[in-house]
């Protein structure tokens, strides 16, 4: 299950949009700390391709694809050493597959930033940046003495060892590890080190900038090349309050397609390297996530490791085609449905029936 922290200083508009993404409602109060346990929603995966294929098969099961947003407290400059309520949540982020970092870029004097001065959003970026780096030399530090230890008498550990020391030294310099090239994600992965997870950044702004495209730019460039996205938290909170052809004319009147929480969770898709494929029959219809380039034999893992042990071969159809067919029958008929094998990468659009056979 894909698990995104969503970060920031306080009052920058996290929970209001925690709210917003997963139709909660959690204290999102005017002060530090409003959210003193991480909130966890379980979302689904917006896609309208289910209901279509829920309607040709007549059945009413769907299960979308999810994602685990985790709303996490205010950090404050100091997070790393303890300050505010720090290493606490700290830890909560180490969790996560992706950070959401939101950003205040809306001027509201009725809403106090952290330390009652000016909105600044390149200061707020440094400020939380500087702590997850802070927070990873500690994370090193503390396991270089263990390592140094073993490569006395574990000579493959002498590898990991000097590893982790480049790295510090790359922290010191206060290089994030998501800039590093050619990152060993395998020989770091028991650290669960924060500057090595994807960042999004999701700039909090007054819904009169969402269409403000000079605005957006100089946003941008403050993060380039990292991903970010545009919202207005109190824009997502009153639309999750409307019906969906009220919430889309309001879309339309800013300019915008899509609600914020599609938008992130696209973000996010595109940052992991995710994608879906389909399975669908009278039983159920449903989406399966998947890392982009896997294999067949990969894809039907992820509904069973004996579907990818077994694995003899998958019959394949487009959505789109599947749809415009309007039956599986049809679709057959018409020479949509194909055979593929065990070196077959995995598309988007697949709609898929796997062919396997497990031994006794």
């Amino acid at each position: 299950m894909l698990s995104i922290g969503i970060v920031g200083l306080p009052n920058v508009g996290k929970s209001t949009l925690f709210n917003a993404l997963t139709n909660n409602d959690i204290l999102a109060a005017n002060y530090p700390f409003a959210t003193i346990e991480p909130n966890t929603g379980i979302v689904p995966v917006p896609d309208e391709r289910l209901q279509k294929l829920a309607d040709l098969y007549k059945t009413t099961k769907i299960i979308p694809a999810i994602v685990t947003f985790v709303d996490i407290a205010g950090l404050v400059a100091g997070a790393s050493t303890g300050e505010g309520l720090g290493n606490k949540f700290l830890a909560n982020i180490r969790q996560c597959d992706a950070i959401v970092h939101v950003v205040r870029a809306f001027e509201n004097s009725d809403i106090l930033r952290h330390d009652n001065g000016v909105v600044n959003p390149q200061s707020d970026i440094e400020i939380i940046n500087t702590e997850l780096i802070l927070a990873d030399i500690q994370t090193i530090e503390n396991r270089l003495p263990k390592l140094q230890k073993e490569s006395k008498s574990q000579p493959k550990v002498k590898a990991t060892l000097d590893y982790l020391q480049t790295l510090l030294q790359d922290l010191q310099s206060g290089t994030p590890l998501s800039a590093v090239a050619d990152l060993d994600s395998e020989a770091i992965a028991d650290l669960h080190l924060l500057t090595a997870k994807p960042v999004i950044y999701a700039f909090n702004v007054a819904e009169k900038d969402l269409t403000n495209s000079s605005k957006i730019a100089d946003l941008q460039q403050l993060v380039a090349p990292a991903q970010t996205i545009f919202i207005s938290a109190s824009l997502e909170e009153e639309l999750r309050k409307l019906d969906s052809d009220d919430a889309a004319e309001m879309l339309g009147e800013y300019g915008m397609t899509q609600l914020g929480l599609n938008a992130l969770i696209d973000s996010a898709y595109s940052t992991l390297g995710l994608q879906s494929y389909l399975t669908a029959g009278v039983q159920e219809v449903r989406a399966w996530t998947i890392k982009r380039g896997a294999t067949a034999p990969q894809a039907a893992g992820v509904i069973h490791g004996d579907f990818e042990k077994g694995f003899i071969a998958a019959q394949i159809m487009s959505s789109a085609d599947l749809l415009e067919a309007g039956s599986e029958a049809a679709a057959k008929s018409a020479g949509k449905v194909r055979t593929e094998g065990k070196t077959y990468i995995m598309q988007p659009d697949d709609v898929v029936e796997f062919r396997f056979n497990v031994s006794k």
